[in-house]
């Protein structure tokens, strides 16, 4: 092969924009290097948020659910003396009674605690809890009066973070004063919460209840359904709040001022009894914790997450962008090298490093107007050098702010992002497929060949 023939398959090459779609396919897979990067970027500032809000709640008080209040009454059960089961030496097992009723009323006041850049929502609440009991039925069961053990019965209620009770509660039984003592009681001396004897206070068909505490949390506060019927109250100052469990309330307010939920859970909505013995139902614990409802004070916007899902349009960021300028090639004849290509891509990756950095100081959608705007005006400077004409250098300008102004609307609208995706796509299909309908690809491959005939007889 000779120099002439050399020179013409490199000048075809050079010139052939099927190579130089391949090569753009080449820029955006490399961009990946530093996008990758990028997301491991927020991947550990979002790791470091919750560090930090881990050691907050710590000190302030976690997420609060509420168990209870039920009474638990002991007894002798004589087939575990008799097989001397290894779970329950002494023969003791517990009888555990719900409310009739129950119902809770809560003020929630939020605040927001900081530890250094970082703001982390946290609350103080303030229960005003209600109800009353039957008294404890053992009919249903083969149990002998003498084996109940009245004199050990108590009132239970389970709290996660019990440390966190700012205002120490008093019960109210049967309009009789008594006191809490720290724990969940016999049953329950693992968990965390609160008990009081109910010895020579059982007497009678029904007892009343009341009591009023106050306890610090974080990110969110959540009830069982304990009662027969239940209905639990909340209104709060926080404005984006997020109803979550297995009920939502049956009504709600939320406006600028805050939120006001109700829930009412009756007793056939429930997967767990309204009383039994610990020793038959050993998974009771989990289904009644799987039957929690609440709210949770979350952000109405999370930065890190509107990040990561920013980042992942960023293929058909790179795609468009580079497509423009491609068809400046192919309509306008301008030669765009692909360092150029490559230096563009790099300031539309910068995007989205500058969003995080901001949005930790100034929040997202001011981060994301600033970065945006800032990656719009690099872009359409340097295209202008790089087309040779401010008109070209408007457009690419005006195609970038399209796709900023489309991924805001696709981070809006989570549910419907699919749908808008879709049809973002195959409009951009479609612009290219209408301006490029009418070029003669065959033609411009056959001008390149000549070019290079001519060269190579000259």
């Amino acid at each position: 092969m000779n120099n002439g023939q050399k020179n013409h398959i490199i000048e075809l090459l050079r010139n052939s924009h099927f190579v130089k779609v391949l090569l753009i396919g080449f820029l955006v897979l490399l961009l990946q290097i530093p996008i990758v990067k990028i997301k491991g970027v927020i991947k550990e500032r979002q790791q470091t948020r919750e560090e930090a809000m881990t050691e907050v709640t710590s000190k302030w008080g976690k997420n609060q659910v509420l168990t209870g209040p039920s009474i638990i009454v002991p007894y002798i059960n004589r087939s575990y003396q008799a097989q001397n089961r290894a779970q329950s030496q002494s023969g003791v097992d517990y009888a555990v009674f719900l409310p009739e009723s129950l119902k809770i009323n809560g003020k929630v006041n939020t605040q927001l605690l900081h530890r250094g850049i970082y703001k982390i929502p946290v609350y103080t609440l303030a229960l005003d809890i209600r109800g009353g009991f039957a008294a404890p039925d053992f009919s249903e069961w083969t149990i002998a009066k003498e084996d109940i053990l009245w004199d050990r019965a108590y009132l239970t209620m389970g709290i996660t973070d019990a440390w966190a009770i700012t205002k120490s509660p008093s019960l109210t039984w049967n309009d009789k004063k008594m006191n809490f003592t720290p724990g969940a009681g016999e049953f329950g001396r693992n968990k965390q919460g609160l008990n009081a004897k109910l010895k020579d206070n059982l007497d009678g068909s029904n007892f009343n209840f009341s009591l009023s505490m106050e306890l610090n949390g974080s990110v969110g506060a959540f009830f069982t359904p304990s009662g027969r019927d239940t209905e639990i109250q909340l209104r709060s100052d926080w404005r984006s709040p997020s109803f979550q469990g297995t009920y939502l309330p049956t009504s709600r307010t939320v406006n600028k001022d805050g939120f006001e939920a109700t829930w009412n859970v009756p007793f056939l909505s429930r997967n767990f009894p309204q009383k039994w013995q610990t020793s038959s139902y050993t998974n009771m614990d989990q289904m009644i914790e799987s039957s929690g409802f609440g709210v949770e004070m979350i952000s109405p916007v999370d930065q890190y997450r509107m990040s990561q899902r920013s980042v992942k349009y960023q293929i058909l960021f790179l795609v468009l962008t580079f497509a423009t300028l491609w068809l400046f090639e192919i309509l306008a004849k301008i030669r765009v090298h692909p360092i150029q290509y490559l230096l563009i891509g790099m300031g539309m990756c910068m995007f989205y490093l500058l969003e995080l950095s901001l949005a930790e100081h100034l929040g997202f959608i001011q981060a994301y107007s600033i970065a945006s705007a800032a990656i719009v005006i690099l872009v359409t400077s340097y295209s202008a050098a790089v087309l040779k004409a401010s008109k070209r250098a408007v457009i690419v300008g005006a195609v970038v702010t399209l796709l900023y102004v489309y991924l805001y609307i696709l981070l809006m609208i989570e549910d419907y992002a699919l749908l808008a995706g879709s049809a973002g796509l195959f409009v951009a299909l479609a612009a290219i497929m209408f301006l490029t309908r009418k070029v003669d690809w065959y033609s411009l491959t056959d001008i390149v060949v000549l070019k290079a005939t001519i060269a190579d007889k000259e």
